[in-house]
């Protein structure tokens, strides 16, 4: 009755596995940062608060990392499973960096995320920040390292091919700073920085439902409108260099993205805001659209050509169907966050950040937010590089691995069942934690360099009237 082949039920078994997995690195690399500020402002200031967040935070972080971890895993398997002559042609670059991920960034992640943990009374608050550290830049550094791997699979350079179709090295430093790397990478950090911070909000603002003088609510509600403030902005800026940088690079991708299946090779095309893209009859049935627009968003420029879907061969095109979409719903995420930060910004201003109850409604239902943008984001840059594995060189129907249709659907339901119900009280026990608001009192003993005068913890320190931040 369905015309499915095992390439497609392999290519939706990764799509699953890895839109299970990329949620948990988004938001423990924003969290481990978020850990290292609260370990560095209860250091310098002495302020107990912090380290009753930093207690509260970090068991939440390492639910997330080990989830992260379990997931990543899998994922791995099916390059020899699923796509063994992707890892045959591709192995010599991209086993490499996957390695050097694992050599420097997971193993320096690994070997200080228990001193973060439990080491605090043993090795002393010093040491215990530079452990926090640690573990943050182990996060980015998995993530510098992943971006690289992928953006290489976008923007291949730094190559050759040997005998038998493999990729080989022949620069190392092009392949890892590859042309869309840098772009990829900022926006992936930025993309989990507001994740983290959206979540962090949303607890914040569940909270200060139940008690507006809440000390511990009001700092993380603070420091998440804070972050999403400053964080937003720029991601919206790192977003318009990435879409440059792809319409150079991928321009059939930003084709499908925009919904131009016509080309405008005078300039002049239009912003498409919505509309039901179709793939068969090459035409946006229904469009809205904002004439001019799209031309001066991606050239900054409203004479400059650019090309359509039907410019490039059929056999070559993304689908628009799918990314269309995404990619709206991820920039309309990306300009409510701005609104939300803005909103706080206001709140704050006029002194009432922490009595707005519509505001804190609003942040508890944006927490979630921030995974779906992600994963809209991926989605975009995965299915928007078809049909190919490694652009413009290795097309994904050449990439799979010879397994008949019943093996692959029988491991892609197992993989659904196992999932679902593993992640998913996962899932269940990290909103446990985050419904419980964080300890009162003294969580451990302030001494040393982290006691600032005049700021010795206690009630009333939470109670400060002059706390409207």
């Amino acid at each position: 009755m369905f015309d499915v082949t095992a390439l497609d039920l392999a290519r939706f078994q990764f799509a699953f596995t890895v839109s299970f997995h990329i949620i948990f690195p988004a938001f423990s690399i924003g969290l481990a940062s978020y850990l290292a500020v609260l370990n560095a402002a209860h250091y310098i200031t002495g302020r107990a608060v912090f380290m009753r967040l930093f207690d509260y935070w970090k068991t939440i972080f390492a639910v997330a990392f080990g989830m992260g971890v379990v997931s990543g895993i899998v994922m791995s398997y099916q390059f020899g499973t699923n796509w063994s002559v992707f890892s045959d042609k591709t192995g010599p670059i991209l086993g490499p960096m996957m390695g050097y991920e694992v050599l420097s960034a997971f193993f320096l992640e690994a070997g200080f995320l228990g001193v973060m943990l439990f080491g605090r009374s043993r090795v002393g608050p010093g040491l215990h920040l530079v452990a926090t550290l640690m573990v943050a830049i182990g996060t980015l550094g998995s993530a510098f390292w992943i971006l690289s791997v992928n953006s290489w699979m976008q923007t291949p350079v730094g190559y050759d091919i040997n005998d038998v179709g493999q990729f080989i090295p022949v620069d190392w430093w092009a392949i890892v700073f590859n042309p869309s790397f840098p772009y990829r990478f900022v926006h992936m950090v930025l993309a989990a920085y507001l994740t983290t911070a959206l979540v962090v909000s949303g607890v914040g603002g569940w909270h200060l439902l139940k008690n507006h003088r809440d000390e511990a609510a009001r700092t993380m509600f603070a420091m998440a409108m804070g972050m999403l403030l400053v964080t937003a902005p720029l991601q919206i800026l790192a977003g318009d260099a990435h879409g440059l940088n792809t319409l150079k690079h991928q321009p059939a991708k930003i084709a499908a993205m925009e919904g131009h299946y016509d080309g405008h090779p005078e300039g002049g095309a239009p912003l498409i805001l919505f509309g039901i893209p179709d793939d068969e009859a090459e035409e946006v049935r229904y469009a809205i659209e904002i004439p001019y627009l799209s031309n001066l968003i991606l050239t900054h420029d409203l004479t400059s050509p650019l090309p359509g879907l039907k410019d490039f061969p059929k056999e070559d095109r993304p689908g628009a169907e799918i990314i269309f979409w995404t990619f709206r719903i991820m920039v309309g995420l990306g300009f409510a966050m701005l609104g939300l930060g803005a909103w706080g910004a206001f709140s704050w201003w006029r002194g009432r950040l922490y009595d707005r109850h519509w505001l804190h409604r609003a942040a508890i239902a944006m927490g979630p937010m921030g995974f779906v943008a992600v994963l809209c984001g991926w989605i975009t840059t995965e299915v928007g590089r078809q049909p190919w594995t490694v652009y413009g060189l290795l097309r994904t129907a050449d990439s799979a691995s010879p397994v008949d249709l019943p093996a692959v659907s029988t491991s892609l339901l197992a993989f659904i069942v196992v999932y679902f119900v593993i992640f998913g009280i996962g899932t269940y026990y990290l909103l446990h934690l985050m419904a419980q608001r964080p300890d009162q009192g003294d969580p451990e003993p302030v001494d040393g360099p982290t006691r600032a005068a005049g700021t010795a913890p206690g009630p009333a320190q939470g109670d400060d009237a002059k706390g409207e931040v």
